[in-house]
């Protein structure tokens, strides 16, 4: 997808937050860092779903540079058996590393690490989040997504379970609100 123009409004580089009424299993309360969004279509990693599986058993190479908690993501449901990474590289630029967010970016998991050693606080994701052209937009239309600033600290925190909380409530306003919304409204 890379080949392809940014559409106007280009979620690259943001974070897609899954508003409540979002009812999907596959992305119910998901914060999702987008890597791409292009006409052809979006993709990107779901950073709030840790397995409970080690990520130093996906791709042992790189256990030494695993962000804590060193667990393996679900990324999302397309490509499940693709481990995609995302690390922190050096300021200056390196083949190893495709600049995402400030020194965030994917990692090239093919290489060796003792090639790369300023990459460092890797996190691994199990498949990703795609979408089709035209597919996303349709779903941001239908209000379905909150679309957010992303801070480089997202992709590697060490509380994921309580991202999406967290992501909610830095939006202020009414989005901070839906940050305490309950898992199902009938409790209320």
């Amino acid at each position: 997808m890379s080949d392809a123009t940014p559409p106007p409004e280009s979620t690259r580089a943001r974070l897609l937050v899954a508003v409540p009424e979002l009812v999907d299993p596959n992305f119910a309360r998901t914060v999702i860092l987008m890597l791409e969004h292009t006409d052809d279509g979006a993709l990107g990693v779901i950073l709030n779903r840790p397995r409970l599986v080690g990520a130093s058993e996906a791709v042992p190479h790189w256990a030494d540079r695993l962000a804590y908690p060193a667990r393996l993501h679900d990324g999302g449901p397309v490509s499940t058996d693709s481990v995609i990474g995302l690390g922190r590289g050096p300021a200056e630029p390196l083949d190893a590393i495709s600049p995402l967010l400030g020194r965030l970016g994917v990692v090239d998991l093919h290489r060796d690490p003792a090639e790369v050693p300023d990459i460092d606080e890797v996190r691994l994701f199990a498949g990703y989040a795609g979408w089709s052209a035209g597919q996303l937009e349709a779903e941001l239309a239908a209000g379905g997504w909150l679309v957010a600033d992303a801070h480089e600290e997202d992709a590697r925190s060490v509380d994921p379970d309580g991202l999406w909380r967290h992501v909610m409530a830095r939006q202020g306003g009414m989005a901070a609100l839906l940050g305490d919304y309950p898992d199902d409204a009938s409790l209320n």
